[in-house]
């Protein structure tokens, strides 16, 4: 039998495989893997390789995440590499979905005939009353072919200035807090992770390009190559967001030319030698002493997840995290 592994931010797996049992009894070979605010990626990545396991055929696995792009989706993605043939993942989580899926096993053993038959349940699943407000869309007309091929160089689009329309620094880099909430907020063409680190990290690239929410573009750029970007005016009429995993990367783009005002701190993982600052914040030393000179070279910092968050004062938590590690 094909195993199911449910997997959403917070409780809603635990909560609709719940839903499931009330609907159609127990079910053998599925498991639901939660991803709690306090938790990183690699939580919800033991989660899903226990539960796989624990499938009576682990050659033949189905994932159902609530969210394309977020963090239970994009560890999905890292497990399924080697895995094309037989797996498969489905996003958009919801009631119907799962029931289908649950009645598909009956009848296939293919993770990935499932994955295509119970499409058309979770779509149909959507529905509104009253009817009226179900306004079909109109037909668009086409769009303008658009030219193949790289930009000459020297070509000069827009004012030939690239704008940061929205600069973060997160740990997990571009997951569902990025793809949907401030992708919405501040409207980017372009996403664009900087680190040398993943630039040369070819799964994690994929994982990364993957995700872009519908209508933008995600890149993965080394920081000189950034550095670069910055004063090329190719990129005159880009909107782009701009993504740092750690303060230092961050550092040494600004100190190669990268020209900002204003960056967002979504969140910086504990490990070994870090103080936590808040439960979505930690800091050593090495980030302690970046942050300082980010700070004498005027940069602000606005500490939230995510556009609703009301601001935490990054100063105070400098000086716990000073205090704390003996600074």
């Amino acid at each position: 039998m094909v195993g199911i592994v449910i997997a959403s931010h917070g409780d809603f797996a635990s909560g609709i495989f719940q839903s499931g049992q009330m609907i159609l009894g127990a079910q053998e070979n599925v498991k639901a893997c939660t991803l709690m605010p306090s938790d990183g990626p690699d939580a919800i990545r033991k989660q899903m390789e226990d539960a796989i396991a624990s499938f009576d055929d682990p050659t033949q696995v189905l994932f159902l995440c609530d969210l394309w792009g977020g963090t239970p989706f994009n560890q999905a993605s890292a497990l399924i590499a080697g895995h094309e043939d037989t797996w498969a993942i489905v996003t958009g989580l919801n009631l119907p979905m799962l029931i289908e899926a649950y009645g598909a096993r009956f009848t296939s053993e293919s993770a990935q005939e499932i994955a295509s038959q119970i499409l058309g349940a979770s779509r149909d699943g959507v529905k509104v009353k009253p009817e009226t407000l179900d306004v079909a869309p109109k037909a668009t007309a086409a769009a303008a072919p658009v030219a193949q091929g790289a930009i000459p160089e020297g070509t000069v689009l827009g004012d030939g200035k690239i704008k940061y329309v929205h600069v973060r620094l997160d740990t997990r880099l571009l997951h569902g807090q990025v793809a949907t909430a401030w992708t919405k907020a501040v409207n980017p063409d372009r996403i664009i992770c900087v680190s040398d680190g993943v630039a040369h990290d070819e799964l994690r690239k994929t994982m990364i390009t993957e995700a872009a929410p519908p209508g933008v573009k995600a890149n993965v750029v080394p920081i000189k190559k950034m550095c670069e970007v910055q004063k090329d005016p190719r990129f005159g009429a880009t909107k782009a967001m701009l993504l740092f995993e750690n303060p230092q990367d961050l550092l040494a783009a600004v100190e190669g030319g990268l020209e900002i005002d204003k960056v967002n701190i979504g969140s910086i993982a504990h490990s070994l030698g870090k103080v936590v600052l808040t439960k979505a914040v930690a800091m050593g030393k090495e980030d302690v002493e970046a942050f300082d000179k980010l700070l004498a070279r005027g940069i602000k910092f606005d500490v939230r997840k995510v556009p609703a968050d009301s601001p935490e004062n990054f100063d105070n938590m400098m000086k716990k995290a000073k205090a704390e590690l003996g600074m």
